[in-house]
């Protein structure tokens, strides 16, 4: 090595070190979002180790799973909050049946207990219930938000891909509807696991249409609990992985993710989470890092942007969408469209390949509109130039449309 180069290499090294980028900026640092604005939640029990919850915010959570009303305090301690899990509830919904006074106790029982701790973000009560299942939901549920109405009951629905004894409804729909008219939660959650040979199932969008189409109609928001760890026959996931599922839920209108699973479960071939079996990061906790600082970074702007439309381009939008006459590309694109408060006119674009990058050129049906990029970095605005009209694989772009 020349001494020039030698001089630099120690120059960059210390830069980095001290925090800065090698063009001598310091690298940026995005404010995080609470779960109000944008729930991150990892699916499971919460850790109460200390050192366990300091990596959960480091990897940009910011709800830490199912906790104890006892590990209330670490959980604080960490910047974090929680879904409890109460086991006098638990059981209400393990028997499916209750009097009203019992729910009443149990609802005063826990409120004395969580109702003035900000850490406990709601209250655990079910996963993937069938229909069957949800009236002692919605009585749990509405008793909980009259005592507690800032904890949300945190009830998880089954994917379109469950069968209709699971369901217990005559179809998925039937199913949503059911939980809509039932269980009366302020939000939609479900799960949907669908990267299979390097590729997103069209059932995972299918899942997200239907879900948009009701949540619009209930005008409330939806989360979607995506996959986070190797099991059965899908695969680690990475950073297209991730960037793909929760680019494509943002497009779609989505305001929360959920992470299935984030501790690798000592199950089957369960494995390469973002927490291994002996509790070490693997390189999926890294690809999760980079995915949810870009949530925290756009989140701040999604929170104000109401949903107009979503097109798969080419397949259905060979005339254009509401405000695009048309994209120049080589690549699949999902084409996600909102207005803010102000009526401003927005896109976001998600690559639906997870291998190869894909640029592009669109075409706004404004006449001499401008774009401008809200950055994933930064969560700053700017216009849409140089190299910016690149989508790495599964990667999602948020534009500005500015009429002239």
């Amino acid at each position: 090595m020349s001494p020039r180069h030698l001089l630099y290499s120690i120059a960059l090294s210390l830069a980095l070190t001290a925090g800065l980028t090698a063009a001598g900026k310091p690298f940026p640092e995005v404010a995080r979002v609470g779960p109000d604005v944008f729930p991150v939640l990892a699916w499971g029990s919460s850790p109460a180790d200390p050192q366990q919850l300091r990596m959960m915010k480091e990897a940009g959570l910011n709800v830490s799973g199912f906790c104890k009303v006892e590990d209330l305090d670490r959980v604080a301690a960490a910047g974090l909050t929680c879904i409890v899990s109460d086991p006098v509830i638990a059981k209400i919904v393990a028997r499916n049946e209750a009097t009203d006074a019992e729910i009443r106790e149990a609802a005063a029982a826990l409120a004395k207990r969580i109702g003035s701790n900000r850490t406990a973000f709601g209250v655990n009560l079910r996963d993937e219930p069938s229909e069957q299942q949800m009236p002692i939901l919605g009585r749990l549920a509405a008793e909980l938000l009259r005592v507690m109405p800032d904890k949300l009951p945190y009830v998880n629905l089954f994917p379109n891909y469950a069968s209709n004894k699971q369901l217990g409804s005559p179809s998925y729909e039937d199913h949503l509807r059911a939980y809509l008219n039932i269980v009366k939660l302020p939000y939609l959650s479900w799960d949907n696991y669908s990267v299979e040979d390097g590729e997103m199932l069209p059932r995972f969008y299918d899942n997200l249409e239907v879900a948009r189409k009701l949540t619009l109609e209930a005008k409330i928001p939806f989360w979607n609990c995506i996959l986070s760890t190797a099991m059965f026959d899908f695969p680690q996931p990475d950073d297209a992985i991730y960037s793909l599922q929760i680019y494509a839920t943002m497009a779609y209108g989505g305001r929360g993710i959920e992470l299935f699973t984030y501790f690798s479960e000592d199950i089957g071939n369960f494995r390469l989470a973002p927490i291994d079996h002996w509790g070490n990061r693997t390189s999926t906790y890294d690809a999760l890092r980079r995915a949810a600082l870009q949530i925290h970074a756009l989140a701040p702007t999604l929170a104000r942007l109401h949903s107009t439309g979503v097109y798969h381009w080419p397949v259905s939008t060979a005339a254009g969408t509401q405000l695009l006459k048309g994209i120049g590309t080589s690549g699949r694109l999902l084409v996600g469209e909102f207005s803010d408060d102000q009526g401003r006119p927005w896109v976001m674009l998600v690559n639906k390949s997870l291998t190869r990058s894909c640029s592009f050129h669109l075409s706004p049906r404004a006449e001499k509109a401008k774009l401008y990029r809200l950055s994933a970095v930064t969560g700053e605005e700017r216009p849409l130039g140089e190299e910016g009209n690149w989508l790495a694989p599964g990667s999602g772009m948020l534009l500005r449309i500015a009429a002239e």
